[in-house]
């Protein structure tokens, strides 16, 4: 029989799985009976479900506004610098 920890590690390991509801109905059951038992994994899990809700509900109140040019022009220059030294790091 496994140990606890090993049964927390299967249990997390399934979780997106479980979360998404693509888990077969019997290994459903054995992550809910683990969870029944283990309060620390059921509040991972819900956590877990509480994060999910939040990033579904999760609307900006504004679209962004486009970059001006000069902005683009910025990091434009910003990204060829970095290529740059990249490229052609300084010596110490």
């Amino acid at each position: 029989m496994e140990n606890h920890l090993e049964s927390c590690q299967g249990v997390l390991a399934l979780l997106s799985d479980y979360v998404d509801f693509e888990l077969s109905p019997e290994v459903c059951g054995g992550v809910e009976s683990h969870l029944a038992g283990c309060p620390e994994c059921l509040e991972f899990v819900e956590s877990l479900r509480k994060v999910i809700a939040l990033c579904h509900a999760y609307a900006p109140c504004q679209p962004l506004a486009p970059l001006s040019d000069r902005a683009r022009n910025e990091l434009r220059s910003a990204w060829r610098r970095t290529l740059a030294a990249r490229e052609h790091p300084a010596t110490r």
